[in-house]
């Protein structure tokens, strides 16, 4: 597979290559744990890539949800999209503020959408700024364009559906969450949530599967720590995390070396932690 794919991921050169195409459009997606008291719309506005529009993951959600950033319904997401500027026949590329975190929740989001030709900026704005790349605080020039949107339900699930898929083994589940919270040994940043996996869940740290300038390792080797952690790829997966973000990570990285047939549980260990009737296991895999 060549490195920069529009589907997928794109290197800064790709981007700067083609920043000026008229059908090029750009979200800066950039989210962060409460933990860290960043704000992505106000570093946004202090300067962002030319061009890019500010995608919130938190208003585009399910607001009705008493989770966090769930799938907004259909009529929202295209009438946020809208408002963007973005449509049908455009090429997307989504960044974040971290490098790889977040914008790859957005490029899941739009693919559930039915929305292919979109694609994460492998190290983010943190890569692009460090290059000596333009920034600018200017707003983008905004031209309505419609978006057909149809919906692919394969794409995610729910906690009744990843119950049955825990019990029965039919499907793959990998858990993005680092290892010591995989395990249950510390205690969950979300108050009253248990610690542990999912039972039968195999663990793969979304961390591991960058380099150090937060770009994502070779396809190759991304196949490769996914088949290290147990991870049965004959089988379709179904990724999960904290809260349906650092998930999309691993969904990214399996269409990296060609595995699609990968699902999100969007509730994830938010949902799965506080709900009473499922079981939770701990310790290793």
């Amino acid at each position: 597979m060549a490195y920069d794919d529009p589907k997928t991921l794109v290197s800064t050169d790709w981007l700067a290559t083609h920043l000026n195409d008229p059908d090029l459009r750009i979200l800066d997606a950039s989210w962060y744990m409460p933990s860290t008291e960043r704000d992505g719309s106000a570093e946004f506005d202090q300067g962002h890539i030319p061009g890019a529009r500010f995608f919130d993951i938190e208003e585009i959600s399910d607001r009705r949800s008493s989770l966090p950033h769930m799938v907004p319904p259909v009529e929202k997401f295209m009438s946020r999209v809208r408002e963007m500027g973005v449509g049908d026949g455009h090429q997307i590329v989504v960044y974040d503020g971290s490098g790889l975190f977040s914008a790859a929740r957005v490029w899941w989001l739009f693919k559930l959408m039915g929305h292919d030709n979109i694609a994460v900026l492998d190290g983010g704005l943190p890569k692009w700024t460090a290059e000596g790349r333009d920034i600018t605080r200017e707003p983008a020039v905004i031209r309505d364009r419609h978006m057909f949107v149809q919906r692919r339900d394969h794409m995610v699930k729910d906690v009744t559906q990843v119950s049955h898929a825990s019990k029965l083994g039919d499907y793959t589940i990998v858990d993005a969450r680092a290892a010591e919270r995989f395990k249950g040994e510390v205690a969950e940043p979300r108050e009253g949530m248990r610690s542990g996996h999912i039972p039968n869940a195999r663990n793969v740290p979304y961390a591991t599967l960058l380099n150090a300038d937060k770009t994502m390792k070779s396809p190759e080797d991304l196949r490769k720590i996914f088949e290290a952690a147990g991870v049965d790829l004959s089988k379709p997966a179904i990724t999960t995390c904290g809260s349906g973000v650092t998930a999309a990570i691993l969904s990214l990285a399996m269409e990296r070396f060609g595995k699609t047939d990968h699902a999100l549980y969007d509730g994830s260990w938010t949902e799965w932690g506080a709900f009473p009737t499922v079981p939770i296991a701990t310790g290793e895999a």
